[in-house]
């Protein structure tokens, strides 16, 4: 059994004559262009996985789940998901001509070969219990949010991996101690070490030491859950893996200031705090579970010379909307009643209440103002803007008009992770419940 990393989130395993690849973004840029891989990979790549035998798709980001590359791979390879109450995931798939298998909580699912697969929901409402496994009110009303990775295991018998990729640890303890329920031991454990999202390149800070500040402390944070699962799995190796990208485009400029941590600092991190042994992969290489060898030694990125292609090569191009004709006043105007309407819906179905307005700009020096506490929403001038409590979004107006019309066209919170918006907020407090609740917010 041995197990190739390709890039990112991306890995094939294999035992015999059986493959499984996972999350494939291999070809193409996401998040609205905004993402692309560093380093750079082959569109040639694509060929040599198209004989594997299943697909493992741990949720909904484009980056784990690229339309471009689904798109070149054989069709005939069927996609195994997480059997999610929304079937948001599972739609966009046939939509795109894959053949979809659902798994439920848990459940074993046979590939050949002896190789085996389960797929676990992370969210730490018990899925057991409710049976919702995406869309839980329990998740929703706790924590603003739903739930919608999944880690997964995939073992022959005798190696067992682990891959919990983006899984939030404080959202997957209910998971994992069903995974060590299940599985005695853990082999492999391939463990996520950074977060993606917006913050803090994407907030209006008066400085660039305090971006830096913050962007530190979120690089900590994330090394620190990677280290909890480590505590907690105690697998026999580990790799840390995915979050490799960089941003391109006109948003290149806030590449610095997300302060990522390069794979190799990342190892050392946890080669210092774990006691167990943990590896690196370059694009195409393996690692031997029966052996614990791996076919090549890791070579590092070059921060210096990734920040030179960065600024210089990916800050220049353009994204696809930037093509597109600047939307009228009228026009998002036009939409706004049912944008306003959904999001509504969705802020009183989760019970969020809130003083704290949300103002966002739009074409001809205008704001939307919106009440989070059901007041309605209001189109005023910028000039008439005071920065009462509130917090605001700026975005491009071209994909601002996509988003408002609809998550086929485009989607908040895709274009928050992608930094495609620019918030401020007054005061400086988090409210889980707002966010979660302006996804909704399109017509």
């Amino acid at each position: 059994m041995k197990i190739t990393h390709i890039s990112s989130a991306t890995v094939l395993i294999e035992n015999k004559s059986t493959k499984i690849l996972t999350d494939p973004w291999l070809i193409g840029d996401v998040y609205y262009g905004s993402w692309t891989h560093y380093p750079p990979l082959e569109d040639s790549s694509l060929s040599q996985l198209n004989d594997v035998d299943y697909i493992y798709i741990s949720h909904i980001h484009p980056d784990h789940m690229s339309r471009e590359t689904l798109e070149k791979l054989n069709p005939e390879i069927p996609v195994l998901i997480h059997n999610y109450e929304s079937k948001f995931l599972k739609n966009n798939l046939i939509k795109w001509g894959r053949k979809v298998i659902e798994l439920n909580h848990g459940d074993k699912f046979h590939c050949g070969d002896g190789l085996n697969i389960r797929i676990y929901a992370a969210d730490d409402c018990d899925p057991e219990i409710c049976f919702k496994f995406f869309g839980c009110g329990k998740m929703e009303s706790k924590f603003g949010s739903t739930g919608i990775d999944t880690m997964s295991v995939i073992e022959n018998g005798e190696k067992t991996i682990l891959n919990v990729n983006d899984c939030p640890f404080e959202l997957s303890r209910k998971a994992l101690n069903r995974v060590m329920r299940d599985y005695n031991e853990i082999d492999l454990l391939l463990v996520g070490y950074t977060g993606a999202g917006s913050y803090p390149q994407c907030w209006h800070y008066s400085d660039e030491d305090k971006l830096l500040k913050y962007g530190m402390a979120k690089k900590n944070k994330f090394l620190k859950m990677g280290l909890d699962f480590l505590n907690n799995v105690k697998p026999k190796y580990y790799m840390p893996f995915a979050g490799t990208y960089v941003l391109k485009g006109k948003y290149a400029k806030l590449e610095k200031f997300k302060v990522v941590p390069e794979l190799q600092e990342a190892l050392e991190f946890y080669e210092k705090n774990y006691s167990g042994k943990g590896f690196l992969l370059n694009s195409y290489e393996y690692h031997d579970l029966n052996t614990g060898n791996v076919s090549k030694q890791y070579d590092p990125v070059d921060y210096e010379e990734k920040m030179h292609y960065v600024e210089n090569v990916l800050s220049k191009e353009k994204y696809d909307y930037e093509l597109d004709e600047e939307p009228t006043l009228e026009q998002v105007e036009s939409l706004l009643f049912n944008c306003y309407k959904r999001y509504n819906e969705k802020r009183e179905e989760i019970k969020f209440n809130s003083d704290t307005n949300v103002y966002i700009y739009l074409p001809e020096n205008k704001m939307c103002k919106i009440s989070c506490k059901g007041e309605g929403f209001k189109v005023i001038d910028r000039d008439d803007f005071r920065g009462e409590k509130c917090v605001t979004y700026k975005l491009d107006n071209k994909l601002l008009y996509r988003i408002l019309k609809g998550p086929r066209f485009a989607h908040w919170n895709n274009a928050e992770i992608g930094s495609h918006i620019s918030f401020s907020r007054n005061p400086e407090k988090y409210e889980r419940g707002l966010y979660y609740s302006m996804n909704f917010f399109h017509s």
